[in-house]
C-alpha cells in the first residue's frame, strides 16, 4: 500500500510538472503558476516520504499489508533530500567566506566587498543577511547615474531576501532534476527575480539608466556562481529583452504575496493524513 501511495505521489508530481508552458501575463499570475508547479510536486512526494517513514515498514493500511520496500525507498530519498542540501550549504558558505576575504569600499551611505576583477560584476552573496559584492571593474566602467541604478537594483535583491529564499529554490531544484520542465521553471522563476528587483529599482531610479546598465553588465557574462549569489545579470542574456522592456514599459505593481496564494500548497500535505489509518 505504501508503495501505491509513492507511486501516485510520482505519477502526480510528474503530470504537473509536465503540464507546464510559458505563457505572458502579469508579474504576479507568472509567479504563482511558475512557483506552485516548482514546488508542489517535490513537496508532494517529500510529504509522502514522511508519511511513509513515520508509518514505519510493518503493518497493515486499507486491509493491504506494507512491506519495507516502500519504507527503505522512502529512507534513500530522504537521505538523498539531506545530502544534497548539506553540499548546497557547503558550497554557499565557501562562497560566503570567499566574499568576506575581499576588502570593504564604502560606495555613499553604502559599504561592499571589492572583487579585484575588470569583470562587470555586482551582487548580494549570502543566506538571510547577504553582503553587496561589486567588482573593480564595475566602478572603473559605470558612470554615477549607473551605479547608482545598480546598487538600487541590488537593494531590492536585499529587500526580498532573494538568496536565502533562491537558496531553499535552488535546493528543490537539485533534488527533482529528474522531473519535467525543472531548468525551464527554475529559469522562470530567476527572470521572475530579476524582473521584481528591477521594478524596485525603478522606483528609485530613472528606469532608461537601470536598462543601460543591465546591458553592460549582462553582456560581460556571469562571475560567480548562483549558490547564495543574487546578480544584476543574473538571469542571462537570453532574459535580456524581456527585463529591458519591462523597464521601458509603465511600472508593474508587485503585489505583496496573500495567504490564499498557498493554499493549493496545503493539498501536498495530504499524504499525511493517512497515517491516521495506518495500523
Amino acid at each position: 500500500m505504501h508503495l501505491i501511495m509513492i507511486l501516485n505521489a510520482l505519477a502526480v508530481a510528474w503530470w504537473l510538472r509536465s503540464s507546464w508552458n510559458q505563457h505572458q501575463g502579469s508579474w504576479s499570475l507568472r509567479w504563482q503558476r511558475s512557483l506552485f508547479l516548482f514546488l508542489f510536486p517535490p513537496l508532494l512526494i517529500f510529504m509522502t516520504a514522511i508519511a511513509v517513514l513515520f508509518m514505519g515498514p510493518q503493518g497493515e493500511m486499507g486491509g493491504m499489508y506494507t512491506g519495507s520496500v516502500s519504507y527503505v525507498v522512502a529512507l534513500i530519498y530522504m537521505a538523498f533530500f539531506a545530502i544534497l542540501c548539506i553540499k548546497l550549504a557547503f558550497q554557499g558558505w565557501q562562497s560566503v567566506e570567499s566574499a568576506r576575504k575581499c576588502p570593504m569600499v564604502n560606495l555613499g551611505d553604502k559599504q561592499a566587498r571589492l572583487l579585484q576583477t575588470g569583470a562587470l560584476f555586482a551582487g548580494q552573496i549570502g543566506f538571510w543577511q547577504p553582503e553587496l559584492v561589486i567588482s573593480q571593474g564595475l566602478l572603473q566602467t559605470l558612470s554615477p547615474d549607473h551605479l547608482e541604478s545598480v546598487l538600487a537594483h541590488e537593494q531590492g535583491h536585499h529587500y526580498y531576501r532573494d538568496t536565502f529564499w533562491f537558496f531553499w529554490l535552488g535546493w528543490v531544484r537539485s533534488c527533482t532534476a529528474w522531473l519535467p520542465n525543472t531548468e525551464p521553471l527554475w529559469e522562470e522563476l530567476l527572470a521572475l527575480r530579476e524582473l521584481r528587483a528591477d521594478g524596485y529599482a525603478a522606483l528609485q531610479v530613472d528606469p532608461l539608466v537601470l536598462a543601460e546598465s543591465l546591458l553592460l553588465v549582462v553582456s560581460s557574462g556571469p562571475v560567480l556562481s548562483e549558490i547564495c549569489c543574487a546578480a544584476l545579470g543574473s538571469s542571462g542574456a537570453d532574459r535580456l529583452e524581456q527585463r529591458v522592456e519591462a523597464l521601458l514599459a509603465p511600472p508593474e505593481p508587485t503585489p505583496e504575496p496573500q495567504l490564499q496564494s498557498w493554499h493549493g500548497f496545503l493539498l501536498a500535505f495530504l499524504p499525511l493524513l493517512s497515517v491516521i489509518f495506518h495500523s
